[in-house]
């Protein structure tokens, strides 16, 4: 059976933004592992193969070993195609038996198995052609499986989802260093520290009411208190952090201050003191120093975030903080409100209060005004520093998807600008 996994480009994709903007949905984190390599180990497959908005195709062909877009992926087996939203859990009964076809409310495929003696009778020649003759072949039923729906479903899900990870994945002790004097609390079968990690002096890792997995070459400083359940990526460092409880936090990053119940795709900095909570850091973000996020209304009523620049969505949750996007940068003292969108490749100054819910991707926030400041070539240059410092390439693929990205969300890029230039003119 080779696993196909679906994301196509469809209205509501901006559920995910702007964190998935500049990457397939199924490369969001949830727990210690991403959707994908949850749909994997549920299914065991072996054999993997994607398709995922075209802008973004040839950027992701070079993070995976995966074939992408590629029609011949849709040959040759029994297929299982599942869309990124579709939670892990819900496929016990999908990987085996006959052909079956599977729909959303809105008409949109979310899971199609495919018997290869059926695969003749369908068309093969791209994603869209196989669902649409599918569609026509086979009797759809209502997909009743549960799914991810936004980005805040992963951070609310979060914390019980370390806690199963570290479950399944059965790894627990001390492989790495661990620095005396220490203390360790609760049941030292909930703590993993993996080769290559240290742990310097005078930390605490407080497993009592969650499991704590420290992967491979995490450093953790200093003063640090770590509460289950926790999860820290690889090569990631841990400065001082006072770090609570449903964190986790990916691949070479940095942490300071105090952080809770968030998710940090990998290669950010919250290097700096300042109150991270309840919200999703994508890559290459950098939170100067005191930038703060609220993630709790002083009514304690439900939080709405706004995705498209316009229409608040209530979340249904009395804690959400900041949905991040890549490459953000923040000034020292940045107060983002509760529920607060802030787009990829955004520059930020602080204005010592609350900034707008709202800031579009590849915004420059100045003086309490969204301009386009000086363009995208100065943001691009920004972030090929930035990737450079942790060993990674800015190239011409990578900066063509975010050309598409620039254009991509300009219609909620640009009546925020010009609202800006009307404030300025008024001032």
């Amino acid at each position: 059976m080779r696993l196909v996994l679906l994301d196509p480009s469809t209205p509501n994709r901006f559920h995910f933004d702007p964190v998935a903007l500049s990457r397939p949905i199924w490369e969001l984190r949830c727990g210690i592992t991403s959707l994908a390599e949850k749909l994997i180990a549920r299914t065991g497959a072996v054999d993997v193969a994607c398709f995922c908005p075209d802008y973004m195709a040839d950027a992701y062909r070079l993070r995976t070993h995966w074939p992408v877009n590629e029609p011949e992926s849709l040959l040759g087996d029994d297929l299982l195609i599942v869309h990124a939203r579709v939670k892990a859990d819900g496929l016990a009964d999908a990987v085996a038996g006959p052909s079956r076809l599977e729909l959303g409310e809105d008409g949109e495929c979310l899971l199609l198995r495919v018997d290869a003696a059926d695969l003749p009778g369908l068309r093969t020649d791209s994603i869209n052609a196989l669902v649409e003759s599918a569609k026509a072949s086979m009797e759809p039923r209502r997909c009743e499986r549960p799914l991810w729906n936004y980005t805040w479903d992963l951070i609310l899900e979060n914390p019980k989802q370390i806690t199963r990870d570290f479950a399944e994945l059965g790894k627990r002790g001390i492989e790495g260093t661990v620095e005396q004097p220490n203390a360790i609390r609760g049941g030292k079968d909930d703590v993993f520290v993996a080769p290559g990690a240290v742990v310097h002096p005078m930390v605490v890792l407080d497993a009592e009411h969650g499991p704590i997995y420290l992967d491979e070459g995490v450093e953790v400083h200093p003063f640090t208190r770590i509460e289950g359940p926790c999860y820290v990526g690889k090569k990631s460092i841990l400065l001082g952090a006072k770090c609570r409880e449903g964190m986790s936090i990916g691949p070479m990053c940095r942490v300071g201050g105090e952080v809770e119940e968030s998710i940090i795709q990998g290669f950010s900095n919250k290097y700096h003191d300042g109150f991270l909570g309840h919200a999703y850091v994508g890559e290459w973000v950098n939170l100067g120093a005191l930038t703060t996020n609220s993630d709790l209304k002083n009514d304690y009523t439900s939080v709405s975030v706004i995705l498209d620049g316009r229409r608040p969505i209530s979340t249904g949750s009395t804690k959400i903080g900041s949905l991040i996007g890549d490459h953000a940068k923040t000034s020292i003292g940045t107060l983002f409100n509760t529920g607060s969108y802030v787009g990829a490749m955004t520059l930020i100054a602080a204005t010592g209060k609350p900034l707008p819910k709202f800031i579009p991707t590849f915004a420059w926030y100045l003086e309490g005004i969204v301009t386009k400041g000086f363009g995208k070539k100065m943001l691009y240059e920004t972030a090929a520093k930035a990737m450079q410092r942790r060993g990674c390439e800015w190239n011409e693929v990578e900066e063509s998807m975010w050309d598409a990205i620039h254009d991509l969300t300009e219609p909620t890029r640009k009546p925020a600008i010009e609202k800006g230039r009307r404030m300025m003119v008024s001032k």
